[in-house]
C-alpha cells in the first residue's frame, strides 16, 4: 500500500499555532507530503498483523513496523469484496530531522494512526 500524507492539513485547532508548526518544524513549504510505503504484511504466528514499510516525513525515511487488525470484511454494493484495517504506531519525531525540544517533552513523540480499506482485484 502507498499512502500520502498531506502535511499541511495538520489542525490543532488552533490556526496560529498550525501556522507556527507548519512553517518553524514541519516546513511544509519544502516538504508539504508525508507518506508510508508497506514493503511486507504478514501474519504472526500468534494470528496478528503486522505492516512494515518505509515512512518519509520531512524529507527523511526511516523503516516502521506496526500491529493492524482487521476490523471488517465483505461485499461491497458494487460487486466487489473489500476488507478494512486499522493500525497505530508511534516515532520520535527528532529522528526525522525536526527539532522540537523547544515544545517540551509531550512534543517528542508522534502518534500516527492509518485506517486502510483493501479491493480484492
Amino acid at each position: 500500500m502507498d499512502v500520502d500524507i498531506d502535511v499541511t492539513s495538520v489542525d490543532t485547532n488552533f490556526a496560529e499555532r498550525d501556522k507556527h508548526l507548519r512553517e518553524r518544524f514541519l516546513e511544509t513549504d519544502k516538504f508539504p507530503k508525508a507518506s508510508f510505503k508497506s514493503t511486507s504484511f504478514k501474519q504472526q504466528d500468534d494470528g496478528s498483523l503486522m505492516v512494515t514499510g518505509d515512512f518519509t516525513l520531512h524529507g527523511v525515511t526511516h523503516e516502521l513496523s506496526f500491529p493492524v487488525e482487521k476490523v471488517g470484511e465483505g461485499a461491497d454494493p458494487w460487486g466487489g469484496y473489500r476488507a478494512g484495517f486499522v493500525g497505530e504506531t508511534e516515532f520520535t519525531i527528532s529522528d526525522y530531522g525536526i527539532n522540537v525540544d523547544m515544545l517540551g517533552p509531550s512534543s517528542q513523540v508522534v502518534y500516527l494512526t492509518l485506517s486502510i480499506e483493501g479491493i480484492k482485484q
